[in-house]
């Protein structure tokens, strides 16, 4: 089917459904994908309406200098892409609440509800009914995260790359946890910190992170995302 008219409510809430657990249009990584879908859109969707559309959206956006060396067709149409049915959910906020024909059908897992069933095989019927659906609503739901690198560019050689670490590792969010780190040599002794993170994407905006690291003006001159790839993570539901 692919994505409808990005104009329309249903073209920008197919595009939501798409990109909640998806950090790209097709694929692991940028391509002409993420290229002709951002471009069909006049701009950012509304975050409030559609988070995940524009997280991705800002995301795409900072790879603009570089479209057309992104891997990929394009002279594709961004309606090549996107979902092959159109049985999905158009937004995750209408999606359908269990009937009670859903409940219906978990009482017919264990028995029908049949006048003639005598007290003790009720009984029972309901303590294992009862039983599947504890258990049902204790099942855990994937959440999105994602593996970022980030580059981290000081001012000059004299930099103190050392502290520049340390304010940056200072900074705390809900989902957000630092990981392994390395100086890259740029040029003239000048070396640049690269560092991975791991991000939930619902909790942490990478342009937001991006904002607090370069407040760190005595050290930070800008700071870059190198790569950043979805990783799904379970969690308690």
């Amino acid at each position: 089917m692919g994505f409808v008219d990005f104009m329309t409510d249903a073209g920008l809430s197919m595009l939501e459904s798409w990109v909640t657990t998806r950090s790209y249009v097709s694929g692991y990584g940028p391509s002409q994908a993420d290229v002709a879908s951002f471009k069909a859109l006049p701009g950012p969707p509304k975050v409030e309406k559609y988070p995940h559309a524009w997280r991705w959206y800002k995301h795409i956006a900072s790879y603009q200098s570089e479209f057309s060396s992104l891997p990929g067709d394009p002279s594709k149409a961004y309606t090549t892409y996107g979902p092959e049915k159109s049985e999905m959910t158009l937004n995750p906020k209408d999606a359908p609440k269990e009937t009670a024909a859903d409940e219906d059908e978990d009482d017919d897992l264990f028995g029908s509800d049949d006048e003639s069933e005598d007290e003790e095989s009720k009984k029972k019927r309901e303590e294992n009914l009862a039983a599947y659906k504890k258990k049902k609503e204790g099942k855990t739901k994937p959440a999105a995260k994602s593996i970022v690198t980030l580059d981290v560019k000081p001012w000059d050689d004299e930099t103190d790359m050392k502290q520049l670490e340390q304010n940056l590792r200072g900074i705390e969010m809900d989902g957000l946890t630092w990981g392994a780190s390395k100086l890259v040599p740029l040029a003239f002794g000048i070396k640049k910190l690269q560092i991975n993170l791991v991000v939930e994407d619902e909790k942490v905006s990478i342009d937001e992170l991006q904002q607090q690291i370069e407040g760190d003006e005595d050290h930070v001159q800008s700071t870059d995302v190198v790569s950043k790839r979805l990783a799904l993570c379970i969690v308690s539901g």
